[in-house]
């Protein structure tokens, strides 16, 4: 069987996600003659996204939806990768993949349609350089990702437009964790079609972020919506809107909250919360009135929305800079099952014997409330699966009308969903 692990976030799961699955069945056939005995496995991210926002389903509706899409498996990325940048996020789920074992190959899209100069790019970033210019503007205020895009252009001639665009840049860092994590799988490259990241029309390719906005509205166009996702993403977002769908800016009034109770001492604890970001923060919560705006209020040139917006659910979950030193030390320390049919259950089988991280099915195996209550204690493990859980219940605060957590889908009551075939 020829693995393929997808790192994703399918928030919504939407047509360009199914062309993409599609079209890793056809290359993996016409490479290697075996598209029917392939097998692809999504880590995706669980209860919040790259960018710090709630993911509009939870996670099992999600990985149902994936599974349905043509995945065979589903594993969860946890939260401590899941919302960081696009280098610890593509680190994250490569370590993820390169423990489990029998992983082959890594499919991924981006803008570019050559390989070729995302390899040329992943390789310069990594000389001493490279990385010794990048400090030195760092240091002088320039955000990340613009001195970086001038170090690469200037010292190595690469075509800045390659490196604008959002796809391209988590492709690099995707071949980069690969060559130190993971140099036995194979990355293989799928050019994006139809829109986008940031475009917000509708349409048959049309991005998730043009299908979240559209979410938004208190009466969607339902029919451009159709048009845009697959039939099963169609029907359970027609379904669960608008009590079902998630909504960032519900966290408002609960941060404001947990920024009042909390000192400077502590804050400055809070991963995400160094360089003097927190007297920053305390400042401008008193001018906003909702997550947007304070997040707008924080962005500089140096610190961009994505990383502001990021802050937010590692606040409101007390994460802090040693947990994600720690985090960052190990790797992902288990894999937690979200969904598999026939083919990802043989896969599970082969993942027991070879993976180097046990696969969690059952939570309560290796924490349970009360042990996650009484924090100080935990393993690694408990502590990295315990944030898991923990935003799991926050996400469920951002639905429209809560209504009791114990109600909710969560870690210790929500088994793996199995995907059986579809009956002829």
């Amino acid at each position: 069987m020829h693995v393929v692990g997808i790192i994703a976030e399918y928030n919504p799961f939407h047509q360009g996600h199914a062309y993409q699955i599609q079209k890793i069945r056809e290359t993996i056939a016409s490479l290697y003659g075996d598209g029917e005995n392939t097998a692809i496995v999504a880590v995706m991210s669980g209860s919040f996204m790259q960018r710090g926002t709630a993911a509009i389903l939870d996670k099992w509706q999600r990985a149902l939806l994936a599974m349905q899409g043509g995945c065979s498996l589903v594993l969860e990325l946890p939260f401590l990768f899941a919302c960081r940048s696009a280098q610890d996020f593509a680190r994250g789920g490569v370590r993820l993949l390169a423990a489990l074992g029998p992983v082959d190959t890594l499919a991924f899209g981006a803008e570019s349609a050559e390989l070729a100069p995302l390899l040329t790019a992943a390789a310069a970033i990594d000389e001493e350089a490279t990385q010794a210019a990048l400090h030195e503007r760092l240091q002088l205020g320039e955000s990340y990702a613009r001195a970086l895009t001038n170090i690469l252009q200037q010292q190595n001639g690469l075509d800045a437009e390659i490196l604008k665009q959002p796809n391209n840049i988590l492709a690099i860092e995707y071949l980069r964790a690969l060559h130190t994590y993971a140099p036995a799988i194979k990355p293989l490259l799928i050019a994006r079609r139809g829109a986008g990241y940031h475009e917000t029309n509708l349409g048959p390719l049309a991005s998730a972020s043009a299908i979240r906005q559209e979410l938004r509205q208190k009466k969607p166009d339902w029919p451009a919506l159709q048009a845009s996702l697959t039939e099963a993403s169609f029907a359970l977002l027609q379904r669960a809107f608008p009590q079902g769908i998630a909504d960032t800016e519900e966290l408002f009034r609960p941060l404001l909250v947990k920024i009042l109770t909390m000192d400077s001492e502590n804050l400055r604890q809070i991963f995400g919360l160094q360089e003097g970001l927190e007297n920053r923060l305390l400042a401008k919560m008193r001018a906003s009135s909702s997550l947007a705006g304070l997040t707008q209020a924080l962005v500089t040139s140096r610190y961009p929305a994505s990383r502001m917006g990021r802050i937010f659910p590692h606040l409101l979950l007390d994460s802090r800079l040693r947990d994600v030193k720690r985090a960052d030390e190990t790797g992902p320390l288990y894999a937690h099952v979200l969904a598999f049919d026939e083919k990802g259950r043989s896969l599970l089988h082969e993942f027991k014997k070879k993976s180097q991280i046990p696969l969690v099915t059952k939570v309560s195996h290796f924490l349970n409330s009360k042990e996650r209550r009484h924090g100080t204690s935990l393993t690694p493990l408990a502590n990295m699966l315990a944030f898991d859980t923990r935003a799991t219940e926050l996400r469920s605060l951002c639905l429209p009308c809560p209504y009791p957590l114990g109600e909710q889908a969560n870690d210790f009551t929500t088994s793996p969903i199995f995907c059986r075939p579809p009956v002829s």
